[in-house]
């Protein structure tokens, strides 16, 4: 049996299972009013003592869709942090039960968010994509659990009604974008032709990246959209490459495998990804394909993260999964669970809103915490008394009052003449 198909959570699906997209059990006319953790009544505040805690956490990542290859390393990321928590054995135990959240075309999500709620978990990890978390944000909030997105970057979660519910360990795409085009500049290009995603993602990353390239003295000479479900892009190739840009962004998702050979006579080295499509293509495209072509992904580099990606290798390959091809966004997955559990230990409560109340200064993001790296370290110092502030394998964190991280490293990548990438700059 996998490490996720815990004994007490016996509608969890195992690791092999979620990451195999297998057939998902049909969920009908399920009251989503009252689905909040069931109550293990007595908090800190009504009796002033400590009780084990059994915390309820569902994901909502994406096993099937056009982000299905962020799937294994996020999951991955939120297996190994519960099977972590649960060794540790310091008054909390992790119960994750698995779901695909598809995509806007597929809608996976509407039948396994709804199955989530009705399991009594308090938080649901996901969406990846944030046009996705924008389709069902307003019911998991609104049943009040916590909403915690390793990966969405869109700017309007800053200011989204969610109750305090919604968190996200991915910095806002303000910053990707900043980053993404000002590489483009620096890169001695002075147009720029864009391909992008029509949602929430794509139009915003598309504006933060023109508002820095053409801030550095740059022009947008044309941007091209294509909605989710597309599949010819020829419109919006002849679009953008009509205008004789020197270099253009995609900013898309599983789309870039069709986009690119609509490409094949642009310069491969002018070409720029984001961290939806930053993939390994080594299995897609010939070899040099992509050779020279550069993108970015928030997320800090591999080198500085210890022992964690060998971890995660190991997880996997005890779960008897393919070893990891890359690791996009499995820190933030890692780090969203070890400060749930944080949030949860401080609180002395499993119940969402109690948690969220407390996600803020776990972070750091208030008060005067001792730094912690590790979940064991942090959890044992909540139980002493002590205040901590969680420094993770994403980073700083540090929330502020919206849920979003206030600091956050975005990583530069170039690929290689087999279609991989390696991380050239910070």
């Amino acid at each position: 049996m996998s490490v996720f198909a815990k004994a007490k959570a016996s509608r969890s699906r195992s690791l092999k299972s979620i990451l195999g997209g297998v057939a998902m059990v049909g969920v009908s006319a399920l009251v989503l009013s009252g689905c909040a953790a069931p109550a293990e009544e007595d908090t800190a505040e009504d009796t002033g003592t400590r009780q084990d805690l059994t915390l309820k956490i569902g994901t909502a990542l994406p096993v099937t869709g056009s982000l299905a290859f962020l799937g294994p390393p996020e999951i991955a990321g939120v297996g190994l942090a519960a099977e972590q928590i649960n060794a540790a054995d310091l008054g909390i135990q992790i119960e994750v039960t698995y779901g695909d959240s598809g995509d806007a075309d597929n809608k996976a999500y509407a039948t396994e968010v709804p199955r989530l709620l009705s399991d009594g978990v308090s938080a649901i990890i996901g969406a990846a994509s944030s046009g996705v978390s924008k389709l069902f944000i307003d019911d998991v909030t609104g049943a009040g659990v916590i909403q915690f997105s390793p990966a969405n970057t869109s700017a309007d979660f800053t200011t989204w009604d969610d109750n305090g519910l919604y968190w996200r360990t991915a910095p806002s795409d303000i910053l990707q974008g900043e980053v993404l085009g000002n590489l483009i500049a620096e890169d001695g290009n002075e147009t720029l032709g864009i391909i992008y995603l029509n949602d929430s993602y794509g139009t915003g990353l598309t504006e933060f990246t023109t508002e820095a390239f053409e801030g550095a003295g740059g022009e947008v000479v044309a941007a091209a959209s294509f909605n989710a479900g597309d599949a010819s892009f020829d419109a919006q190739i002849s679009e953008v490459t009509a205008a004789n840009p020197d270099a253009i962004a995609i900013i898309a998702f599983d789309e870039t495998k069709t986009i690119v050979p609509g490409l094949s006579s642009f310069a491969k080295d002018k070409l720029y990804f984001v961290d939806g499509n930053l993939a390994d293509y080594s299995a897609d495209f010939a070899a040099g394909t992509l050779t020279g072509a550069k993108g970015t992904l928030p997320g800090l580099d591999t080198a500085e993260l210890g022992t964690f990606t060998d971890d995660l290798q190991a997880f996997v390959a005890a779960n008897g999964e393919p070893a990891l091809k890359d690791y996009s966004y499995a820190a933030e997955s890692y780090d969203a669970v070890i400060l749930l559990a944080l949030a949860a230990l401080e609180a002395n409560s499993v119940e969402g809103a109690d948690i969220a109340e407390k996600l803020q200064e776990v972070s750091g993001g208030s008060g005067d915490g001792e730094k912690y790296t590790n979940f064991a370290e942090a959890a044992q110092a909540i139980l002493d008394g002590d205040t901590v502030d969680y420094d993770g394998n994403s980073g700083p964190i540090t929330f502020d009052e919206n849920g979003d991280p206030t600091e956050a490293t975005v990583g530069i990548f170039q690929y290689l003449e087999d279609n991989t990438y390696e991380r050239i700059a910070n």
